[in-house]
């Protein structure tokens, strides 16, 4: 494990490799689980506030649900997380032309109609955060068949999942977190290359 301020991460989370690779996983982090995507406190008042926005983007299925359970509902492994259509797709998930799933919070993001990208938890997946009594837990966490692409694109390329997460690291703990994870992570290479 690797502590860094309050936060205890998997020694995988600098030793693994992993680059997305949507065309082959078709954005299958959006669909498959066990709930809908994890959310923090102070990200349900932003999905208030954007869910006219997004609405339009969202097919009838999930528009109904939403009017049904709420822009988000509780969980019992997680305070709130997103609804989903059945024990499916997350319901602010949409399929792009080439049958990809992505964020709805995202494309509003990407056209220049809000300044919050997508809930955290999915920004920085595959790293999944718990909170403990003291510190945040981070575990580097790929589903074994739909991410299994993206682990042999990430060797291909030699991009540690430190380093492919970078933006939302840094969003999430800040410049100087990610600068710590970075210098342990090259003092880990280093202590490797000498055995």
């Amino acid at each position: 494990m690797i502590a860094i301020e309050h936060v205890m991460l998997s020694d995988k989370i600098v030793e693994e490799q992993f680059v997305c690779d949507l065309q082959q996983c078709k954005g299958a982090c959006c669909v498959d689980g066990d709930a809908g995507a994890p959310l923090e406190k102070e990200e349900l008042a932003i999905i208030d506030q954007l869910l006219e926005k997004v609405k339009p983007l969202l097919t009838a299925a999930a528009v109904k649900v939403i009017e049904k359970e709420g822009n988000y509902v509780g969980d019992s492994d997680y305070t709130w997380v997103t609804p989903t259509i059945g024990d499916g797709i997350c319901v602010y998930g949409i399929k792009d032309k080439n049958g990809i799933v992505k964020c709805s919070f995202e494309q509003i993001y990407l056209e220049g109609k809000s300044d919050w990208k997508k809930p955290i938890s999915c920004h920085l997946y595959p790293i999944i955060i718990k909170k403990g009594k003291l510190n945040d837990l981070a575990n580097y966490e790929p589903r074994p068949t739909h991410c299994a692409p993206a682990c042999a694109l990430g060797k291909k390329l030699k991009v540690p999942v430190y380093a492919f997460l970078k933006e939302p690291l840094v969003r999430k703990y800040g410049e100087s977190f990610y600068e710590a994870l970075e210098a342990v992570a090259q003092h880990t290479i280093e202590r490797k290359k000498k055995k």
